[in-house]
């Protein structure tokens, strides 16, 4: 992917093989805890091209005034971002039996995806498989989530990697990796935010492409640290909106960490002289 004007032609992306939109690696999930319509409209206008998947966070849906909710999904639509509620929406709708009401709902907003997840309650595989498949019969996109949200409820990462291939065969687009929005103590961090290596691999081994997973990374260096793992083609979630440019600018190579590895294996380009003439 190049970079566009003035630049293209200028400056050269130092970490290649990132895709341009429509893509099915280098996705990049925004959390969005309530942005009002002028913020949204902004954020598209700046870094909608950098946008792939869009989540209204946790049930914030329910907290707006519903036509400025309606107003805002159709604005990110249209800028060809996928747009859903957080999975924790959806759970609160099955515990109290309204899952026809919640996807009535979710079709007059106008969302185009919904995300099944049990970060909170239990669901078991054959029904959480049969609710992925209601919701594409229903023609809606689906995205999945592994990983409990309380670290008392932490479940096995065997576990969450056979429910990630259950949810795949199920129809699923992509599998997203609970981290919150803290990142610490979940799934593949440690309680200090740093990625567990033994984890990730034990989630990511004899999967048919690592880049099916949606790897939530609220913090900068959990970002850079999946980046230089997988490269630019990372999927990446839980990103702050604030943040959607310093990512693609890391996916890129355009800041130090990422730049300095993809120099790595150029020694010959890190002695910088001033140009002639």
């Amino acid at each position: 992917m190049s970079l566009p004007a003035p630049w293209n032609g200028v400056v050269s992306p130092p970490l290649a093989g990132r895709p341009p939109k429509p893509r099915q690696r280098g996705l990049t999930m925004i959390l969005d805890k309530g942005l009002g319509p002028r913020a949204t409209a902004d954020l598209i206008e700046v870094a909608g091209h950098c946008i792939d998947y869009w989540k209204l966070a946790f049930g914030t849906p329910a907290c707006y005034p519903p036509a400025v909710l309606k107003a805002k999904v159709e604005r990110i639509r249209a800028a060809g971002i996928a747009v859903y509620p957080g999975g924790t929406f959806l759970e609160v709708a099955l515990v109290q039996g309204r899952f026809r009401a919640f996807l009535e709902a979710v079709r007059e907003v106008g969302f185009t995806h919904v995300e099944v997840s049990d970060g909170t309650v239990d669901i078991a595989p054959e029904v959480r498989r049969d609710l992925i498949r209601a919701l594409l019969a229903e023609g809606l996109g689906v995205v999945s989530e592994v990983g409990k949200k309380h670290p008392a409820d932490r479940v096995s990462t065997l576990r969450l990697h056979q429910q990630v291939l259950d949810d795949l065969e199920a129809g699923v687009e992509k599998v997203i990796v609970e981290a919150r929005e803290s990142g610490k103590g979940i799934v593949i961090y440690d309680a200090q935010g740093r990625v567990d290596e033994d984890e990730l691999e034990a989630l990511v081994r004899g999967l048919p492409d690592p880049y099916v997973l949606v790897f939530e990374a609220p913090q900068v260096h959990q970002q850079q640290d999946l980046i230089l793992r997988f490269g630019p083609g990372v999927n990446l979630g839980n990103v702050q909106p604030a943040d959607v440019l310093a990512l693609e600018a890391l996916r890129h190579g355009l800041r130090g960490d990422t730049l300095r590895a993809a120099l790595l294996g150029r020694p010959d380009l890190r002695s910088v002289r001033f140009p002639q003439g």
